[in-house]
This record gives C-alpha cells, sequence and structure tokens, in this order.
C-alpha cells in the first residue's frame, strides 16, 4: 500500500525512535594493511581508466589474498589475470581450476594493476561494464561474473561483501574519508518526498543523488537516526531504488515471504533491506556466521 505523506516534524512521535544494534564485520588487519597501501595506485587507475577504485582493490584482495598469496608474493600478480594467447610477458605455473595452468609474472605489483586494467578497459567482453556510473560497485561486480571474469559462482557476491565491510565506496569519489557534514539547511533543498508502508514498515525510496544526510534533512530526522535504522555506516552511497527505512527493521519478514533464493549481485545486508529484516536476525535465522557470502542459488529463510 502507498501512502503520501505531507513531513511534518511530528512524523517522529507516529514512528518512534529506537536504536539499531550494529552487526559489522570484524576488520582483518591485512586486508586494512593492504587497502592502505594500494588505494591511491587503485584511484590512479580510476581516473585513468574508469573502473572503480572500489572494484580494483576488492578484486586485488580476494585474488591476492591481501597481497599474501603464493602467486602475489612470488609473480606479483594480484588479479590472477592467466596468460592467454596473447601474452608475452614472463610466466608461472600454479594449479587452479586445472593443474599447472600458466598466470601472467610482473617484475612489480604496480605492473600487475596496469595490467589488470587493460586487461577489463581494452577487451570486447567486458566494454558493457563501462556503461555503467563509475560508482555502481554492485553493478560492476555483478558484470565481472555475468562476463566471466571468474568461476567462483559467489564471486560478485564477495567482491560487494568486501567493499561493504571495508568502505571501499568511498574511494569511487576520490574522497578516501567520511563524507564532509552539511552544516546548514539552506546547504540542500528540501524536496517533497512520497513514503511508503509496506508490511507494516514505512519507508522511502531513494533517487539519484540522494543521501541519508539529505533524505534526514528533508524528512527531519536525524542521519545518524537513518543510518541506524538501515544498519549502515557513516558515507555508505545510496542508489536510485535503494529502500530507505524511517524506522527500526522487524526480526522476521512477514508473510507470505518465508525464504529467498540468493541471485548474482546481492549480500546479506542487501536481502534484508529488501524484507525489511534486522541484518542480525537474518543472520541468526539461517545460522550463519558475519562471514558468510550468500551464493547465487543459496536459499535462506525469511522467518
Amino acid at each position: 500500500m502507498r501512502l503520501f505523506v505531507r513531513i511534518l516534524p511530528l512524523l517522529l512521535i507516529f514512528i518512534g525512535i529506537g536504536s539499531v544494534q550494529s552487526y559489522a564485520q570484524r576488520k582483518n588487519s591485512s586486508y586494512e594493511a593492504y587497502i592502505s597501501k594500494y588505494s591511491n595506485l587503485a584511484i590512479e587507475h580510476q581516473k585513468k581508466y574508469k573502473i572503480p577504485a572500489s572494484i580494483t582493490l576488492s578484486q586485488g584482495l580476494l585474488e591476492s589474498g591481501a597481497g599474501q598469496s603464493s602467486l602475489a608474493r612470488q609473480s606479483n600478480n594480484h588479479f590472477g589475470i592467466k596468460c592467454h594467447s596473447d601474452w608475452r610477458g614472463g610466466r608461472v605455473y600454479h594449479d587452479d581450476d586445472l593443474r599447472g595452468e600458466c598466470f601472467r609474472k610482473y617484475d612489480q605489483v604496480e605492473d600487475s594493476y596496469t595490467d589488470h586494467s587493460k586487461f577489463l578497459a581494452f577487451r570486447p567482453r567486458y566494454s558493457v561494464l563501462f556503461d555503467l556510473d563509475i560508482t555502481d560497485y554492485k553493478g560492476w561486480a555483478k558484470g565481472l561474473q555475468q562476463c566471466g571474469y571468474a568461476t567462483d559462482k559467489a564471486y560478485a557476491n564477495k567482491l560487494i561483501k568486501v567493499i561493504e565491510d571495508y568502505e571501499l565506496y568511498r574511494y569511487d569519489t576520490h574522497k578516501g574519508s567520511r563524507t564532509s557534514k552539511v552544516t546548514s539547511k539552506e546547504q540542500l533543498p528540501v524536496v517533497k518526498m512520497t513514503i511508503y508502508k509496506t508490511h507494516g514498515l514505512i519507508y522511502v525510496i531513494a533517487r539519484a543523488g540522494d543521501s541519508f544526510e539529505s533524505i534526514a534533512q528533508n524528512l527531519g530526522f536525524k542521519e545518524k537516526e537513518l543510518r541506524k535504522y538501515n544498519e549502515v555506516p557513516e558515507g555508505f552511497p545510496l542508489q536510485a531504488g535503494d529502500l530507505v527505512y524511517l524506522e527500526k527493521k522487524k526480526k522476521k519478514a512477514d508473510k507470505p515471504y518465508y525464504d529467498h533464493v540468493v541471485q548474482v549481485g546481492e549480500s546479506m545486508h542487501s536481502i534484508s533491506q529488501q524484507y525489511g529484516i534486522r541484518l542480525k536476525s537474518l543472520y541468526k535465522l539461517n545460522k550463519k556466521e558475519m562471514e558468510y557470502v550468500p551464493e547465487e542459488g543459496d536459499v535462506l529463510k525469511l522467518r
């Protein structure tokens, strides 16, 4: 059911203010060290090749084990790129999908980053990705899997989890830090928004250019409250079509939503948003640890 409501400060009285328990991923120190070391390089390559820095960093983290894999340490290959027929550089052999497969060897890590960027930018199979917005890390992650970059069925979802757990989306806007706060209400235009109510939860649908900060100001909320309701850190980006809840989510989905079949490009957080379930409850219902990455075809309980 759709409800159009003219926003008034009294809306808070009817919605109620509550706190949402954070269910943050425990940070891996080797991941954080890798990000600190290579984030500037990823940003440089975004400017030059138009590949999101978050995608470059997340692929480097996963493919190289944060720079600790034998392929990374011995060959400076941080992206798992195999030789292919057009490769004229160094070679090293490792077991992967098959035994003794040929992988590219580089003189330095920076060469691996350059080769990765050119590999995506100059191969027709990946051209469709460059039609996506530079901040659409979910679309890029999904597209990489669909274009055949990796055979892992959970590849896109793993990239998204790493990007969100370590807030790598910050580097796609070249900030590398929290977005600055608005100090005056006059700095953001007040735009009338439509309020929706489905299954007992009140929410709005984000539009292009919206942020938690702008929505909070427009609706008379505190930004921190909205982020708690939606279980996201400061600076978390919104994309057009995202649901933004104006109250605390539920412990389980309403009937008739009993389960969900995971699709490519989904995360536990995106699924929790889709059904209005608290993230911690979704993990608990499915007896999963925070490290779990939903794989295409997995069936998750919703209640």
